[in-house]
Order: C-alpha cells, then structure tokens, then sequence
C-alpha cells in the first residue's frame, strides 16, 4: 500500500530544510517527471499544448516545455500571464530558450498538458478559467494533468468544470483529494514524480490515509495437507424478505473458502443450493455471521446477545439496533452513501444530506472512525474507503460493473467468509474488497452484463 496524504507542503519544507534542496530543484525534477512519461511514451514527432497558470503549478509547466523544448513542437499558453516569482523566473528561461508562446487553443496538438491550477485550488473559477477548460477538454490529444486536473478542489470536488485528463502525475506523493468519488472521472491513471529525493525519504512525515493495491490482497489458499471442513470456519447468513440477497451472500461466502456456510430463516427458502445447510437458528459452531442483507423485519433479540465476528450491511442500517450491535468487538459495517448518512443519524453524529456525505466523504468516514475506532467501516463508492482505528485505506481498483444489485450482497458474504477463517476484521475486509474489486476488472463481457453468479464466479478464479 502506499502513503496518501492531505496536503504536501510540509514534505516539501522538510526537502528544503533536511536535504538543501530549493524550491527551484523541486520544481525541476517535478517537470522531469512529465517529461520522462512522454519521452517513454510518445515518437517524438508529436506537437504539445502545455496550459499554465500564473503560480507554481503553471511554473512546473513552463519548466516542462522547457525540458522538451527541441524534441518535440512544443507550445506554451499562459491565458492570465505569470505571477508567482517562480513561474516569472521559468517564463524568463522558457522564452531565451525559444519555447513557442502561443495566445489562443487550437486543435491541432498530439498531447495536451494541464498546468492550470495545482491542488490548493480554493475558490471557484472564473469564467475566462472554465472557458479555457472546456476548450481544452475539446482537444482530441492524450491528455496529461499536472499534479491534479485543474477544477478539483482541495477536498476532490468540482464546482464547475475539471480537466478531463487520461493521466495524472502528481509531484512527490499522493494527495487525498485525487481520490474522492467525484475526481474519479477526472484524474485518468495516476502516477507520481519524483522530485529530487526518493519516495520513501520524501514521505517523511505519518499519516492516517492508506492507499490498497493487489498485492495488498491475501486470498485464503489452503497450504496445509491435514484439513477439514471445521478447519475453514462455519458462517451464517440470515435470510429474510428477500431471500435471494442472502442466498448470494451466503453462495459468495462458500465459494471464497469457508468450510460451512448455512443459511438461517424460519422457513427453508426455495431453491437452495445443495451445498448450502438450512437452519432455524444460529448455532454454537456459528464462527461468522451475515446480517442486513434483504433482511426487512427480523427478530434481533438474539443476534444482540452473539459473540461473534459480523458483518453488517443493508437493511440494518435503518434499524435502531444497529447502535447495540456497534457496541461489540469483531464488526464490520458496510453501507452504501445513503445507508451511511442513515447510520450516522441513528447513531447521533451528524444529520446531514446524501450530497453533504459525497462532497467530503473522507472527513465523514473520520468522524465515524473517530466515534468508533474499533468498527471497521466499509463505505462503497467509485472508490471505497475503509476505515478503522482512525486510519482510513482507499480502494480504488473496482470498475463500473459492480454497479448492479447483489454486488453488494457478494461482498458481504466475501467478508464473513474471511472474518470465519480467522482472518482480522480489518483483513478482511480489505482482501475481501479487493478480491470484489479485481473480479470485476477481470470480468471479460460487456461491462453492463456481470450478474453476481459471474462475479463469483470470477472471484474464484484469481490468482494472486
């Protein structure tokens, strides 16, 4: 996993202070970083628009026109001028060197370059600033943004209108607001830039954001010879209005590895699955339980007084129970933004709107965390946030499939499946996550077809 962080300033003050490195060595090797991914990916008979601002990020620009200037046919706009010291000292430079200045957008250029506005983006646009977005975005080049596409705000919103980039290079580590739901659309593939110093020595400083990668996933491959059913944990599902959103719970959890899986409903559903068991309670032998999915009304008097790893989801999120059972050691929670807004009104946080929820869902996810550390909270989403003990982790390798009902369901049952193979409620959810996530990128038709058998299916076949 990699270091996410709010903000970089501090890191780039600790280059100046610990290493001697200015802010225009920074700069430099920020722009070789653009440079280097076009070099390595680009003949170098292509044409280059760069757009650049009139503060540091524009500077970054400058410098990398600077940088391909005699390689490739490279053009400079500056639609507002220069006005932080630095883009006025690179201004000077680019123009003795001959870079080509150029005072309008055409559509005539290769790749076009992003140097508008940087991360510290705070106030709305003007409408000359959209203007010049919306042109630029009409190019049909390969689209390069610089540090972050230019309309995204500090906290990863877009009040009017964002670069539409193919890929982001961010200078010397992640920023949070690259990741929010919103950006997604906006950032393409994002890859960070050196800047002077390797990652490790320039990500100095802690933080509490994480981001996953597929390596981060363990899957529960069976290593050892002398095994049994018992060996792999028992989980049970409840089942209840809508039986088929348990029963893919229940179906996902026993192809992810666990040994038993039974379904637990007053009246054995129709159509069960041979290899599933039906029981009207939850047994002692019960080493993880599903619950919320389809469930509507259930007697929960009994679940309260379990000691069990559970995973929570759906329908419990509009239940007043709900603050008993976050009470309890071992729980995972997984709702969606309005089963989430539903959750913390219940549980007296805050009272706010779904839109609230999706304009900041990072500080929200920390106010629950905060509230209860030793929950782990799943929230779904373009990209999907876990949080426990304060730190939150980001998953962003799921894909537009998922986008169906019972997705939801199989992850559930993923979950349980682990948290009964003894695998820690926070390991759990984040291999399970990501399992979800990269059965859906490897899913091979149409992308609005996957059903939840196929991404069972899916799961099964992964490699790690």
């Amino acid at each position: 996993m990699q270091k996410v962080y709010h903000e970089v300033n501090q890191l780039d003050r600790h280059c100046y202070e610990a290493f001697g490195l200015s802010e225009d060595i920074l700069m430099e090797n920020a722009a070789r970083g653009i440079s280097e991914f076009i070099l390595a990916n680009f003949d170098k008979d292509k044409s280059i628009l760069i757009v650049s601002g009139v503060g540091n990020n524009g500077a970054d620009g400058i410098v990398v026109a600077r940088h391909l200037h005699g390689e490739y046919k490279v053009s400079l706009y500056l639609p507002f001028g220069a006005k932080s010291p630095m883009c006025i000292l690179q201004l000077q430079r680019a123009k003795q060197l001959g870079v080509s200045i150029v005072e309008r957008i055409e559509d005539s250029y290769d790749i076009i370059i992003d140097a508008f506005f940087g991360t510290g983006l705070n106030k709305p646009l003007n409408s000359r600033a959209v203007e010049a977005l919306k042109q630029m975005n009409a190019l049909s080049g390969f689209k390069i943004a610089c540090d972050i596409a230019s309309g995204i705000d500090s906290v990863g919103n877009i009040e009017q209108v964002a670069f539409e980039a193919h890929t982001t290079i961010t200078m010397g580590a992640l920023k949070k607001s690259l990741f929010s739901d919103k950006a997604k659309e906006y950032v393409g593939e994002i890859e960070v830039a050196h800047l002077g110093v390797t990652r490790r020595l320039y990500e100095a400083y802690d933080t509490s954001i994480f981001l996953l990668e597929k390596s981060d996933m363990r899957l529960p491959h069976r290593q050892k010879a002398n095994r049994h059913k018992g060996s792999y944990g028992h989980v049970c599902v409840i089942v209840g209005e809508q039986e088929g959103a348990g029963i893919m719970a229940a179906m996902s959890a026993f192809a992810f590895g666990s040994g038993l899986v039974s379904v637990i409903s007053p009246n054995k559903p129709a159509n069960l699955p041979l290899y599933l068991m039906h029981s009207r309670s939850i047994g002692s032998r019960c080493g993880a339980l599903a619950l919320g999915m389809g469930m509507g009304d259930f007697d929960l008097s009994k679940i309260l007084e379990l000691d069990v790893p559970m995973v929570v989801d759906a329908d419990m999120f509009y239940k007043d129970e709900i603050t008993q059972l976050l009470k309890k050691e071992q729980i995972v929670v997984t709702p969606h933004p309005k089963e989430f807004v539903s959750l913390l009104k219940l549980c007296t946080i805050v009272d706010i709107s779904i839109e609230q929820l999706q304009n900041n869902r990072f500080y929200y996810v920390e106010l629950f965390s905060q509230h209860y550390p030793h929950i782990v909270l799943l929230l779904k989403g373009a990209n999907v946030l876990i949080a426990h003990q304060n730190t939150i982790y980001i998953n962003t390798l799921g894909s537009a499939t998922l986008a169906k009902g019972g997705s939801g369901d199989v992850l559930a049952g993923l979950i349980a499946s682990l948290l009964a193979q003894n695998y820690s409620p926070l390991d759990a959810t984040i291999s399970a996550s990501l399992a979800h996530a990269m059965a859906s990128r490897q899913y091979t038709k149409n992308s609005y077809a996957m059903t939840p058998l196929e991404l069972i299916e899916a799961i099964t076949q992964l490699k790690i």
